[in-house]
């Protein structure tokens, strides 16, 4: 962190307590710190504390400007490398996802072009409200970055998630942060993600349970580190992550031409999307009506996309998904092997936390010579940053694509 501006931006909750600590772990980690407290934090913790910690003053009043030269929210706003708010309120949360300014924080946040690191603090039943849910997943599309509560006790008697994270674990993201920034720089990264759909008939079709949160984040991992990402999604029932090339499809095929027509231009290619094994032989042109007690319907086998990449792959390094329930490493190996990846990432789709629709995965990673890592059950966004970490390694090292 040295040489790193970081500001921190201190909303109103008891677990500021927990921010001068975190303050004082920056500036000894070699970051200058500049700290803004809203004046519902300094209700709880004096804005000198902070000053002592940081070795610099404490912004608090937008309108108390000490500086002639600068304007000081613009300033601040500039300087960031990064931008962490612990602990973050409801409250602080609502302005950045609707765009208020009415004090210093929300000021500088609107003004501010550096990544934003949001800490949340609150009330257990706050932090389950739709309200709150719904804007912290508008700010996870803009690209602004999450760091989990913990669960335990709360000081207002509760017990459940809602507890700021602890310090420490606050400055191993913001390393974490500093260590992934721009490793991807000049790569082009293509990513696959969600369910395809094939159609029936016009109000029916087969698809799957996929919501898109793997790829998700794998592509805002990607745009984290530096890489330009195209995102290909199919059906998803979570919004697309910031700065990437949206492409959408809906079938199989489209999928695969979408992928192919670009395949020359990546230089990673990751297909978590998962996609139909079959498809209907004829897709009906009205809607069928319910006529005999029985209904065939014939299916016939769909391109496989990820075999496809394998085939056509010249320089790329390829990583391949696999959803299993038995047998996940001899089924891993063998789709990684006959697919002509360079990765392949599996989960047990059984295991608790692991399956389609959740926030976390259990991921087991292979290449040609067997397992590479076991991930244990973690946030997909944990999952991604590592993944990100494996191929920005292999990069690095000049790894040539598996023949």
């Amino acid at each position: 962190m040295n040489g790193k501006t970081i500001v921190l931006g201190v909303s109103g909750g008891i677990a500021v307590y927990k921010a001068a600590a975190l303050c004082s772990k920056l500036s000894q980690a070699g970051a200058d710190v500049r700290v803004i407290m809203t004046e519902s934090a300094a209700r709880f913790v004096t804005p000198l504390t902070f000053q002592t910690l940081s070795r610099s003053e404490v912004a608090i009043d937008t309108f108390d400007e000490k500086e002639p030269s600068v304007v000081q929210h613009i300033d601040l706003a500039d300087r960031a490398d990064l931008v962490v708010i612990a602990p973050a309120t409801a409250n602080i949360i609502a302005k950045l996802a609707n765009g208020l300014a009415d004090d210093m924080l929300s000021t500088t946040l609107l003004a501010t072009t550096a990544p934003i690191m949001v800490a949340p603090a609150m009330n257990v039943h706050m932090y389950a409200h739709p309200a709150v849910e719904h804007n912290m997943r508008t700010l996870a599309s803009r690209g602004v970055l999450f760091i989990e509560p913990g669960t335990g006790q709360l000081a207002c008697g509760y017990v459940g998630k809602g507890r700021l994270a602890e310090p420490e674990e606050i400055v191993r993201a913001v390393e974490q942060h500093f260590r992934e920034s721009g490793r991807l720089a000049g790569k082009r990264v293509l990513v696959t993600a969600g369910a395809t759909v094939e159609r029936i008939d016009p109000v029916r079709y087969l698809t799957n349970d996929s919501s898109g949160k793997m790829g998700f984040a794998i592509a805002e991992a990607a745009v984290r580190m530096g890489a330009q990402v195209t995102l290909v999604v199919g059906r998803t029932s979570v919004p697309p992550p910031a700065g990437v090339e949206l492409i959408r499809v809906e079938s199989a095929q489209q999928m695969l031409d979408a992928v192919m027509s670009r395949l020359a231009a990546h230089d990673v290619i990751v297909k978590t999307a998962a996609v139909a094994d079959y498809r209907p032989a004829s897709q009906e042109e009205h809607k069928i009506k319910k006529s005999a007690d029985e209904l065939e319907l014939k299916l016939v086998r769909n391109p496989d996309i990820l075999q496809t990449i394998g085939q056509h792959k010249t320089h790329q390094l390829v990583v391949g998904f696999a959803a299993e329930t038995r047998d996940l490493d001899a089924y891993a190996m063998d789709k990684l092997r006959r697919k002509r990846c360079d990765l392949l990432a599996a989960n047990d789709v059984t295991q608790e936390g692991a399956g389609f629709g959740t926030d976390t995965n259990a991921v087991r990673l292979f290449d040609e010579h067997g397992l590479v890592e076991a991930m244990p059950l973690m946030t997909k966004r944990e999952v991604a940053s590592r993944l990100l970490t494996v191929i920005a390694e292999r990069l690095e090292k000049g790894a040539s694509p598996t023949r």
